[in-house]
């Protein structure tokens, strides 16, 4: 399976129709676009759910797990929001797809800690949503490590990265964090904070550096400090990327996904180079 995002963003691998994807609408020409783009780019057959009791149903009556629900905010039977509550209590992740969104409403909707949300107000729409899905049913390939003496920060982040399915590891030092990457040659993502006792990010970086390019793996610093010569000094360290805490989460997410974006592409350059020479030898 194939798929170029509108980002940018690629995927070739296997078929992801292993995954199930509830479609909370009940506007029969969205369901009809989604539910041919998903099975022609994804080989996955939607649930259509047009009612809140149809979705509880679909629920119930299936012992199976929803891998991913995609919901407009209200539907019949649920006119005030039900079904984002009803999702949220089950632990489905969420994506949201809807025709407005006020800024108040937006808020509300990233406390409630949903994937993405996705506005349908243009002919892109329905190609938007299939990229978000993409990503969160892909994420798993990519392993993050996060590297912070704070164990709350450790713990946010953490979170953070599980809700989007990104598989993570957690180091409370540099010099920890030198060990887990050497011993896990998959990670393809650093986030570090810069103010760590043992080994700074800066240094971190430089070391990172020393072993692995930044075509192979990428690196994020963060910090809480209003220092603004930091992201300049991590740059100049070897990252690729830096935050300031606290995050937006939008942010945050876009990113990560541009980094790890970055890593995808490239390979699939080098891996068409190497096919080009195969068929020229």
């Amino acid at each position: 399976m194939n798929f170029l995002g509108m980002s940018g963003m690629q995927y070739s691998g296997d078929s992801l129709g292993d995954a199930r994807v509830v479609v909370c609408e009940d506007s029969n020409v969205f369901t009809k676009m989604i539910a041919q783009n998903f099975k022609e780019n994804f080989d996955i057959d939607v649930e259509i759910c047009r009612s809140f009791e149809e979705l509880q149903q679909a629920y119930e009556l299936n012992e199976n797990p929803i891998t991913l629900a995609i919901t407009n905010i209200n539907l019949p039977g649920a006119e005030n929001g039900e079904t984002l509550n009803y999702l949220v209590d089950l632990s489905v992740p969420i994506v949201v797809f809807t025709g407005t969104l006020k800024e108040e409403a937006r808020e509300g909707l990233l406390a409630k800690e949903i994937v993405d949300y996705i506005i349908k107000d243009n002919v892109f729409a329905v190609d938007m949503l299939a990229e978000s899905v993409c990503r969160f049913l892909t994420n798993q390939r990519h392993h993050v490590l996060i590297v912070d003496d704070s164990p709350t920060a450790r713990a946010l982040l953490t979170t953070r990265l599980k809700r989007f399915n990104f598989r993570t590891s957690v180091a409370e030092s540099g010099a920890k964090a030198i060990e887990i990457l050497k011993s896990s040659p998959d990670i393809g993502l650093v986030i570090t904070d810069y103010n760590m006792p043992d080994v700074d990010g800066f240094e971190l970086t430089r070391r990172i550096r020393a072993v692995r390019g930044s075509h192979e793996l990428r690196v994020i610093g963060v910090s809480s400090s209003d220092n603004r010569h930091l992201s300049a000094r991590f740059l100049k360290a070897g990252g690729n990327d830096f935050m300031l805490r606290p995050f937006i989460d939008e942010e945050f997410y876009c990113r990560v996904n541009q980094n790890l974006d970055t890593l995808v592409q490239i390979a699939e350059a080098n891996a068409r180079i190497k096919g080009n020479k195969r068929r020229a030898s």
